[in-house]
């Protein structure tokens, strides 16, 4: 079982990223799945989440910015990010778990799902 991100990298203000995590060794389908980040002496903090029937969340930074996606064919997530700010520097880790999504706790980003190794996204002002 592996979730492997993409697409990070550095950005100015105002700027796109498009994140893709690619998932293997599970049937993807099932699962809710999401975005988490984590910026340094910061929480880790849910940014989107989408269900297994298409419904989707944000988080109130993310709404009107962030587009989240999922391929079940291809096993693949995506995290579209738009207007990007020196506010959403941070790790980006995408998540897969049977419902609800989950995780331990603010500290770090982890949970009893399958998570992957995050990607670095940096925002320049």
């Amino acid at each position: 079982v592996q979730l492997v991100e993409s697409g990070g990298g550095s950005v100015q203000s105002g700027g796109s990223l498009r994140l893709s995590c690619t998932a293997s060794g599970f049937t993807f389908d099932d699962f809710e799945v999401g975005w988490f980040r984590q910026a340094p002496g910061s929480e880790c903090e849910l940014v989107s989440m989408l269900s297994s029937d298409g419904s989707s969340d944000y988080s109130n930074s993310a709404k009107g910015r962030f587009t989240i996606s999922r391929d079940n064919a291809k096993n693949m997530l995506y995290l579209q990010m738009n207007s990007l700010k020196p506010s959403d520097t941070a790790v980006y880790y995408c998540a897969a778990e049977r419902p609800p999504l989950r995780k331990y706790d603010d500290v770090f980003c982890g949970g009893p799902g399958y998570w992957g190794q995050g990607t670095q996204v940096t925002v320049s002002s």
